[in-house]
């Protein structure tokens, strides 16, 4: 009982100092530093800043590691810390002397996280290793850049949708044969990405949520090209006379920008591990989506591969793009269990990769546009949509049991393996069909 009670008032007084803290008062005993508005991932520079995260035990119940439209606003220098991280931090920015400028809680890993800027004149690497040689920090990294995979310049029947014959990859995946059986009701994606047309004709009423991890600018959200894209190829509406028809028309899209445009004609999409860690902690801490879509990738990172395998354990479907120079060492893709998609084409794909549509594909664009896109940011979608199908018909399924009925029913398109929606379906009803033809 006496340790109860001490559980207890400990929790307490933790939520009092957050409590306090929103307040915009001091909590006791705690360093008093002045509040900082948050400045946007897009202002974060991999060339010089760390993420560090502490042990984060009592994390107060009300914090989300997510953001609404509205983005992540920390009403203090620690806010949403509990007290022991924020001591730990309070003690680390005297000795170190750094610079703050993100922080947010994991709190299905019990840390949290800072973005920081080291003191001038400091050497970054001189001071990542001082920082791992410290016991009180469990991680410390530079913050690292990602990019999305796409080509900006690539330029008798049951559907409505005036341009579904356009859809050369969703005629090469039989995905048609597929809606006969499963149209993925049921199944929500994450989409992690760039911001999306959440207005578009094609996709209003599939967004189940929005989350903008990078500003508040939701302007911006909407205008943005790639996650739309990848939205479409996945769950665009079937049968409204408008456009086109998705992978799995009736699943949902859960969507979190981690990804920006950055100044500059023909700039593609960048993210980074500050922006990309808030997105894949607000998906763990919502059982809602089943498949999570990362159309998108760069270096290894040790914050972003403990992430996923938290999205793993719990039984995510994790589809993830091919790097364009084929290096599988990095994140997404090097992590166990995830599902790597590569464009098809001539070419063999590495052991275990799938291959799919990513050439020329009509998906929806901003402002309820459509156009032409290339690159294996769509092959993953599609191999989202697909697994969207397959769970909404066996919601038991793992990411290993999808992985190998997809290659095993791929089939042959203009001399390649592919993966195939109506072969998979019909396997999964029917598990005795042999492989592809």
């Amino acid at each position: 009982m006496r340790h109860a009670a001490l559980l207890l008032a400990a929790a307490a007084l933790a939520w009092c100092a957050f409590a306090h803290a929103q307040s915009g008062a001091p909590a006791a005993g705690s360093t008093t530093v002045a509040p900082m508005p948050a400045r946007g991932a897009a202002s974060l520079d991999a060339r010089r800043d760390i993420v560090l995260a502490v042990a984060d035990p009592l994390t107060p119940p009300a914090t989300h590691a997510g953001s609404s439209l509205l983005g992540y606003v920390p009403a203090s220098h620690y806010g949403g810390a509990g007290m022991r991280a924020a001591r730990t931090l309070a003690a680390l920015g005297r000795q170190y002397g750094w610079r703050e400028l993100e922080g947010w809680p994991i709190k299905s890993l019990d840390i949290y996280c800072i973005v920081l800027e080291p003191a001038r004149g400091t050497d970054r690497a001189i001071l990542l290793r001082q920082l791992a040689a410290d016991g009180r920090v469990q991680l410390a990294e530079p913050l690292r850049s990602f990019s999305v995979y796409s080509h900006p310049d690539a330029a008798s029947h049951r559907y409505n949708d005036p341009y579904v014959d356009l859809e050369r990859g969703f005629i090469d995946t039989d995905a048609a044969r597929a809606h006969a059986y499963s149209n993925g009701r049921g199944v929500d994606v994450a989409v992690v990405d760039t911001g999306v047309d959440t207005t578009h004709p094609d996709l209003r009423g599939q967004i189940r949520g929005v989350y903008n991890e990078v500003d508040q600018n939701a302007a911006g959200f909407e205008r943005d090209h790639h996650g739309t894209e990848v939205a479409g190829i996945i769950a665009a509406v079937a049968n409204n006379h408008v456009g086109i028809v998705g992978m799995a028309p009736e699943a949902t899209l859960s969507i979190y920008k981690a990804c920006w445009y950055p100044a500059g004609p023909e700039a593609g999409a960048r993210c980074n591990s500050f922006t990309l860690a808030k997105a894949l902690a607000a998906v763990l801490e919502t059982q809602d989506a089943r498949v999570v879509n990362l159309s998108l990738g760069g270096p290894a990172d040790p914050l972003l591969a403990r992430l996923l395998q938290e999205l793993l354990k719990q039984n995510r479907i994790v589809v993830a793009a091919m790097p364009p120079d084929g290096n599988l060492e990095g994140f997404p893709d090097s992590t166990p269990g995830v599902i790597v998609v590569r464009t098809s084409g001539p070419s063999t794909a590495p052991p275990g990769i799938l291959s799919a549509p990513g050439r020329d594909v009509l998906t929806t664009q901003p402002d309820g546009g459509y156009d032409f896109s290339s690159g294996s940011s769509m092959a993953a979608a599609h191999v989202s949509g697909i697994a969207a199908l397959l769970i909404s018909l066996a919601p038991g399924l793992d990411g290993r049991a999808i992985h190998d009925l997809l290659q095993r029913s791929s089939k042959v398109v203009d001399g390649t393996l592919e993966v195939n929606a109506g072969a998979a379906v019909a396997a999964l009803r029917n598990p005795e069909l042999s492989r592809h033809d």
